[in-house]
C-alpha cells in the first residue's frame, strides 16, 4: 500500500470534510504538524473540532485556522499564548472543552486502543466533573472520561520508513503518539524518510500499523518563548 505522498495537500486529498474531528500532535509549538495545518487552511475545510493540547499562537500552529474561522471547537488543556483564541471564546464564537493534560493524552491513547471509556480521579470535585458519571473504587471517587476516536490524526515525527514506523525527536514526542493512535486515518509529516529496515526496532516509538500516509518536508520549528541570558 502506498504511504508516501509528494506534499501535505496530496496526503490530505480525499480525506478532509467539513465538521470532522481532528486529533493533532504537538505541545506549544514543539512537534506540531505545521505543513498539514497549513494545507488544511488552504483547503478551506470548516466547522472543525480539534483535539490538541493547545492551539498554537496567533499566526502559527492551529492558530492559523482560528484566524480563518475554520475551527468550531477545541478539546484542549492549555489555551494561553493565543489572543485570537481568547477573543473567539469570550465572544461565543468558539466552543471549548477543557481537559487536564494527562486526561487528554489518555483519552487519545484509549481511543487508539479501542477503549471507549475509563475512570480517573483527576478533576473530581471541579467543573471538569460536571455531568460525568462518578464511581467509587476502594473508597475513592473517580469520574468517567470517554476515549477520543478522531476522524483524522495529524502528527509530526522526526523519521519514518516507507511502512510508517516512526521515531520522534526528544520532547517533540509529546502528544504525537497518542494522537496518531486515535485517528481513523493518520497522516504524518516527517523530516526524513529512511529505507525500510534501517530503523532499529528498539528505537521505533510508533509502529507503522497506525500510519496511513506520510509526507516529507522542510519545517520552520519556531520557538514559542525565546529566553536568553543577558550578555
Amino acid at each position: 500500500m502506498k504511504k508516501i505522498y509528494g506534499s501535505a495537500a496530496e496526503a490530505l486529498d480525499g480525506v478532509l470534510r467539513d465538521g470532522m474531528l481532528i486529533a493533532a500532535g504537538g505541545f506549544g509549538l514543539c512537534g506540531i504538524p505545521e505543513l498539514l495545518l497549513a494545507a488544511i487552511r488552504d483547503a478551506g475545510t470548516k466547522d472543525l473540532t480539534f483535539a490538541s493540547n493547545n492551539a498554537g499562537v496567533d499566526d502559527f500552529g492551529i492558530g492559523i485556522l482560528l484566524q480563518t474561522k475554520q475551527v468550531k471547537k477545541m478539546i484542549s488543556s492549555y489555551v494561553g499564548e493565543n489572543a485570537e483564541f481568547m477573543r473567539q471564546y469570550l465572544s461565543g464564537e468558539l466552543e471549548l472543552e477543557f481537559n487536564p493534560q494527562g486526561t487528554l493524552a489518555e483519552r487519545m491513547r484509549a481511543g487508539g486502543a479501542g477503549i471507549p471509556g475509563f475512570y480517573t480521579k483527576t478533576g473530581v470535585g471541579t467543573v471538569i466533573a460536571e455531568g460525568k458519571e462518578h464511581k467509587d473504587f476502594n473508597g475513592e471517587t473517580y469520574i468517567m472520561e470517554e476515549g477520543i476516536f478522531a476522524d483524522l490524526a495529524i502528527v509530526k515525527a522526526w523519521k519514518a520508513d516507507a511502512t510508517g514506523n516512526l521515531v520522534f525527536r526528544k520532547t517533540a514526542r509529546n502528544f504525537n503518539p497518542p494522537a496518531a493512535m486515535c485517528g481513523k486515518i493518520c497522516i504524518v509529516e516527517v523530516e526524513e524518510i529512511v529505507p525500510t529496515g534501517s530503523l532499529d526496532p528498539d528505537t521505533i516509538h510508533l509502529p507503522g500499523i497506525y500510519v496511513h500516509r506520510i509526507v516529507q518536508g522542510e519545517h520552520e520549528k519556531r520557538i514559542e518563548q525565546r529566553t536568553v541570558r543577558s550578555a
